[in-house]
């Protein structure tokens, strides 16, 4: 586990995305956003490089705008 500020930053970032789009398809009671949501949350811990952790990141957050109903 690679411990830059980067890292850190960007895990907490699409953290905060990701518990807050978690919480919204909890009370909407739609799955797509409580999936993405909890990926957004998860995925920063199996990532070191910085780059693939912002490009994941930010493709997960815009495909909550992009495939929203």
């Amino acid at each position: 586990m690679n411990f830059s500020v980067s890292n850190l930053i960007g895990g907490f970032i699409f953290g905060v995305f990701g518990f807050a789009a978690w919480r919204y398809g909890k009370s909407a009671q739609e799955w797509r956003p409580m999936l993405v949501g909890a990926a957004l949350m998860i995925f920063p811990y199996f990532v070191d490089n910085v780059w693939w952790l912002y490009g994941i990141g930010i493709l997960l957050t815009a495909s909550l705008f992009v495939f929203r109903e």
